[in-house]
């Protein structure tokens, strides 16, 4: 957050009037209808999965911007009060589209991921978050061989397996599996020191998923394997691994 390569954000998408709505709550919070903002953010991020995660570091910068104009927190709270609507309607939403379900929960991974109260992630989002990985998890997502949108190759996205030396790549379309092993890989281990049983309570899962006598692709299989053993491993990748999978992937 805050290299001067970051300063821009992919904003690009938007219509000339959503691009200055963007900027102004950036710049000046306190001249626009922050509670809009938080909607227009919110509805692009369940269209695009690659703008999903640009958004928590816009929503954080807004969050900043508002607190040190004018100490409140309109903008967040409009943005929860969204998040928590979408996450109730969740199942409707999986069934309604494959692709705004996984934009979701790579959304709010990424909130997780950014807000900070003293420092700590909200616990608000502790229960919903893993909510959502837990669905994923679930053996009809494991096994479930459609791909929606990801990012396309060479893009740079911060957080995804494509891009981090410790993970291995992916093809530039997710099925829910990868969103599954891409979310853990990021918030994983900040997860885990909020509510350690309940990350033991996934991973039986994924075990038991990894296990499914049918169903279950090659690739989906190597990925649950690599997220076990970098669970094992203290949330890190081990030359070993890192070498295995990436050629694993590779070839």
């Amino acid at each position: 957050m805050g290299e001067p390569s970051r300063e821009e954000y992919k904003i690009q998408s938007f219509d000339a009037e959503t691009q200055q709505l963007l900027k102004t709550a950036l710049k000046d919070p306190g001249a626009v209808d922050l509670e809009k903002v938080a909607n227009v953010i919110v509805d692009h991020s369940l269209q695009d999965c690659v703008f999903s995660k640009e958004a928590g570091r816009m929503c954080y910068a807004i969050i900043q911007a508002e607190s040190k104009q004018a100490g409140q927190s309109v903008f967040r709270r409009g943005l929860l009060n969204r998040l928590q609507q979408e996450y109730q309607a969740r199942e409707q939403l999986r069934a309604r589209s494959l692709q705004g379900w996984v934009c979701y929960v790579t959304f709010i991974c990424n909130i997780f991921d950014y807000l900070r109260v003293n420092n700590i992630p909200m616990m608000a989002l502790v229960n919903p978050v893993y909510d959502c990985l837990f669905r994923l998890a679930q053996p009809d997502s494991l096994s479930k061989e459609e791909e929606v949108g990801g990012p396309s190759p060479g893009t740079s996205t911060e957080g995804c397996r494509m891009d981090s030396p410790a993970q291995p790549s992916v093809s530039p379309l997710l099925t829910e599996v990868d969103c599954l092993v891409l979310q853990l890989h990021r918030v994983g281990e900040q997860l885990e020191k909020m509510n350690g049983q309940r990350m033991d309570e996934l991973f039986v899962l994924i075990r038991d998923g990894f296990l499914l006598p049918t169903g279950l692709s090659s690739l989906a299989q190597l990925l649950l394997l690599e997220i076990i053993e970098f669970r094992a491993a203290g949330w890190k990748t081990t030359p070993a691994a890192h070498k295995y999978y990436y050629s694993e992937v590779s070839d």
